[in-house]
């Protein structure tokens, strides 16, 4: 286990430890390989408290000088993939090629983040007077980023977040803190003390944060779940709010695809990240034309992935992060095999250390059944039959979510204005999951409230401020 002493939370400035600690595991090891700081409710006011004793100065700043320092942490982490990833990959369980390719993400986050720039309109300028509308910071925002990505979905945050001039304090997952602990260490002289403050913490750490009275607004990365106690706690004080939450994605696969060039995106569509992102395929839509042949491709392309501890080469899907998911994930494929669903590939947890389930391939249950109704958040995917465009837009928007969905197929006019029916946030046509850090990034319904990413994203750390001058 690692010296407890070698985590720190970056408090004003400094970094601090705590009365307490908790252990962090490695999901494909299940062995604990560090114990990190857990905050007491003294640790957050004092977070919180240098925060605010940090805002005057911050909000004062130009666009400029914040833009400069966003860009200053975007070096320093790029400046650390390799003892990133690695780290990464041993909190999280994700194969170093996708520890390595969030580090750079996060990085490069950051830098375009820095780019944007906050409107300031001119909606009045008569002879009676000029009025105007800009936008001002809200104050410290408190962000809590998830586990599945726990480096660049804390960038969502922390770019605009500041670029807005807010100061802020970040929780990270108490099942990946590592990587942010480390990169709160490596950039704790290129951000002014109490601009950006970390502070790790176990279950009880996050109602004290969403609740805190010196907190302006917060920013929430996770489950529906989750976001609805986030946001029942957040309204006593009436906080701003973001919230991203899941998803139960679907794709639409159009009878013109080609199936062999087709199967492997569509299998890391699905099982991306063992298929722990909110806007991973969770319901395939594939035209009954197509049906048999695409299934049987995608099933033999899976055969080829090898699933393991994501620190060894080769290694392509890691284990689940955590026991809670792993045991929620092998309670939906028990449901399926209960309900005598046709489970094509995968279905029986890996035997041994480590919290490992196959990639699982459910053959056309019905729509009723709780693998196409629920997020699964794992390596399981069901694909579903479909004879009629409008009956699989139907099927695909009757979903309490909607985050993301795609639309596949070789005639892209078709294809675009099938993906302009889809009730989600964001829908994409012949690819999924890009994101951009100019382009905006939410979801509807239960999916969450507010958008990241994009000057709308930016704007959700303001408030908008008009001023009113008399001539004359």
């Amino acid at each position: 286990m690692a010296d407890s002493s070698q985590y720190k939370m970056l408090i004003g400035g400094q970094l601090v430890g705590a009365s307490e600690q908790f252990d962090v595991v490695n999901p494909a090891t299940e062995q604990v390989i560090a114990s990190v700081p857990d905050a007491s409710q003294a640790d957050l006011d004092a977070a919180i408290a240098a925060a605010r004793a940090a805002f005057p100065a911050w909000s004062a700043k130009t666009m400029d000088e914040r833009r400069a320092v966003l860009n200053a942490m975007s070096d320093v982490i790029l400046a650390n993939i390799d003892e990133l990833k690695r780290l990464l990959t041993s909190e999280q369980g994700k194969p170093h090629h996708e520890a390595e390719g969030e580090v750079i993400g996060a990085g490069y986050w950051l830098k375009g983040a820095a780019s944007l720039d906050l409107p300031r309109d001119v909606v009045e300028d008569s002879e009676e007077r000029r009025v105007e509308t800009r936008r001002v910071p809200l104050g410290v925002v408190g962000a809590i980023a998830p586990w599945n990505f726990p480096l660049i979905l804390a960038m969502f945050k922390i770019g605009p977040g500041l670029l807005a001039g807010n100061t802020m304090v970040l929780k990270p997952s108490p099942f990946t803190p590592l990587s942010t602990l480390r990169v709160a260490e490596l950039i704790k002289d290129v951000v002014p003390a109490g601009v950006l403050n970390v502070i790790t913490g176990s279950d009880r750490l996050g109602p004290w944060l969403t609740a805190h009275q010196g907190i302006d607004k917060i920013s929430f990365t996770g489950s529906t779940a989750t976001g609805k106690r986030v946001m029942e706690s957040a309204s006593a004080g009436l906080k701003r709010i973001t919230l991203e939450l899941g998803g139960n994605d679907p794709a639409i696969v159009m009878p013109d695809v080609d199936v062999a060039e087709i199967a492997p995106k569509l299998f890391w569509a699905a099982f991306n990240n063992n298929g722990q992102i909110c806007i991973a395929t969770k319901r395939m839509y594939i035209h009954k034309d197509v049906y048999e042949p695409l299934r049987d491709a995608i099933v033999e392309y899976a055969k080829t992935v090898k699933v393991g501890d994501g620190s060894e080469q080769g290694t392509q899907i890691g284990p689940i992060n955590n026991r809670p998911q792993y045991e929620r994930v092998k309670a939906l494929i028990a449901d399926s095999k209960e309900q005598g669903h046709n489970i094509l590939l995968g279905g029986d947890a890996i035997e041994g250390p480590g919290y490992f389930i196959p990639v699982t391939i459910i053959d056309n249950p019905p729509e009723t059944s709780r693998i196409v109704q629920e997020e699964q958040f794992g390596p399981v995917l069901p694909l579903l039959k479909f004879d009629d465009v409008e009956d699989a837009i139907a099927r695909a928007n009757a979903s309490e979510y909607g985050l993301g969905g795609s639309v596949w197929g070789a005639d892209t006019d078709r294809a675009l204005s099938i993906a302009e029916r889809v009730a989600s946030g964001t829908v994409w046509v012949n690819e999924t999951q890009y994101l951009s850090p100019v382009a905006a990034f939410g979801g509807r319904r239960q999916s969450g409230i507010g958008v990241e990413g994009g000057r709308e994203g930016l704007m959700e750390y303001t408030a908008a401020q008009t001023i009113s001058v008399k001539k004359g």
